[in-house]
């Protein structure tokens, strides 16, 4: 009985410590094949970045996708116990670059596109479409002819609106001349001091087109899984600061598996003539004033998604 107890514990001892050698010569492997892959992708990334630096076209983009859906019966704690709701967003930025070693050519596109629907089932009175929230156009052209390796004499072209509702109303068109500073890699500011922004509304006594000037940074970095965008447009008026206007816009995306990953968008705006447009669409003339420049209030406008993202 002795001998046979020492034998099942020898033999489950020499399995255990064969096994650990195994599992240990496979760590050793996978540690040497893994060195050899990183070695490699060193190298590509190199090639890259001598690619990234040689005249010629860049075209790239990645957008965001989030969605939520949702159906309800008998919900009693709620104020509509029986409903639908669903929640969508779409958000691309893409750019095409042509950069050469005398002049270049930068042109961006950024659209950030919602949709929300709330059906009330015992109700005949709500809209049962998805109805537009977030509605988000702007595309812009920069053409720069080299002074030093990091200034440029520069003219841009931006525009922005909406499309989903209301379409170019309003509408803005800058166009104006000046200078470019690209002081980092991936990092370009423009200055003009010579920009007219067109203005596109039927409400002409708020909405007015005015020379200014125009400031606009942009940063668009991609480090391994992480991408990412911020851009600052910011346009001065000579005439009045009631007809100045900024929007700051910031795209975050992370690559999971293989091109698809998660993106997070938010953005900031401040503009008065949109926020008096409102006040006064808006106006019932009950216990108020009439809004105006002077005492209309000028909410910060802000906006996010977060979901899916799909890097082009």
């Amino acid at each position: 009985m002795t001998k046979k107890l020492l034998l099942t514990t020898t033999l489950f001892l020499s399995m255990a410590f064969g096994f650990s050698q195994t599992k240990e010569e496979l760590q050793i492997q996978k540690a040497e094949k893994q060195g050899i892959a990183d070695a490699a992708q060193a190298e590509a990334d190199a090639l890259q970045s001598q690619i990234d630096v040689l005249p010629g076209w860049r075209i790239g983009g990645f957008g965001v996708v989030g969605g939520s859906l949702s159906n309800f019966n008998n919900w009693y704690s709620q104020g509509a116990p029986n409903n639908t709701s669903g929640n969508i967003g779409i958000t691309f930025n893409g750019f095409a670059n042509k950069i050469e070693d005398k002049y270049f050519w930068r042109n961006s596109l950024t659209t950030n596109f919602s949709w929300v629907k709330l059906d009330n089932k015992d109700s005949d009175f709500d809209s049962e479409d998805f109805e537009p929230t977030t509605d988000i156009f702007n595309i812009s052209s920069l053409y720069g002819r080299n002074i030093t390796s990091k200034l440029a004499a520069s003219a841009l072209m931006e525009y922005r609106t909406t499309v989903l509702s209301n379409f170019n109303e309003p509408g803005y068109l800058d166009v104006g001349i000046g200078g470019a500073w690209m002081p980092i890699e991936n990092l370009i500011i423009v200055i003009h001091p010579l920009n007219y922004n067109f203005v596109f509304a039927d409400n002409d006594t708020v909405f007015e087109s005015s020379l200014g000037a125009k400031i606009m940074a942009d940063y668009t970095r991609q480090i391994g899984a992480i991408g990412f965008k911020s851009n600052l447009s910011m346009f001065q008026s000579y005439k009045s600061g009631d007809l100045s206007n900024v929007t700051w816009t910031n795209s975050f995306s992370y690559t999971l598996w293989k091109m698809i990953g998660v993106g997070f968008d938010f953005g900031l705006r401040s503009n008065k003539q949109e926020a008096l447009n409102f006040a006064q669409s808006n106006f019932t003339g009950v216990l108020a004033d009439t809004p105006t420049f002077d005492n209309v209030e000028n909410g910060l406008q802000t906006y996010y998604t977060l979901g899916l993202t799909y890097k082009f």
